[in-house]
């Protein structure tokens, strides 16, 4: 079975809004919105694969990356291990460097049900989190 190393950024600005991009037609899980990032390649840290991945999907040099959470997620086909990051310091704009879709969201609205079930735990942890601080 594949097994695949993600290492995914949660931008978040000062005003609290998690920057979203829409997955492509052509990919896995179509349609859904995501948190920026991309596979781990092979003699890469998570943490060198996040800054290479944010600047190819978003255009921005990243600062301090936090470790939120490791999260596993097992489909039919393959085995994803998800490496969450949060990124509140970088340089640049973000945007979709791909053409992707993309939008800025406060945390406390992040929707489950918008993202691929992998996401969901962290979704519901950033949303939980959004709720605490208020």
């Amino acid at each position: 079975m594949k097994h695949l190393n993600i290492a995914v950024g949660i931008i978040r600005n000062a005003r609290q809004e998690i920057f979203i991009t829409r997955r492509g037609a052509d990919s896995h899980m179509a349609g859904f919105w995501e948190f920026p990032g991309g596979k781990i390649e092979a003699g890469e840290t998570a943490e060198q694969a996040l800054y290479r991945e944010l600047q190819e999907e978003t255009g921005i040099e990243a600062g301090q990356a936090a470790l939120l959470e490791v999260l596993e997620h097992r489909f039919t086909d393959r085995i994803v291990t998800l490496n969450f990051y949060l990124v509140e310091n970088w340089q640049g704009e973000p945007f979709g460097r791909e053409g992707q879709p993309m939008r800025w969201v406060k945390q406390a609205e992040l929707r489950e049900d918008e993202f691929p079930p992998a996401n969901a735990a962290i979704v519901r942890q950033l949303v939980a989190q959004a709720g605490a601080a208020q």
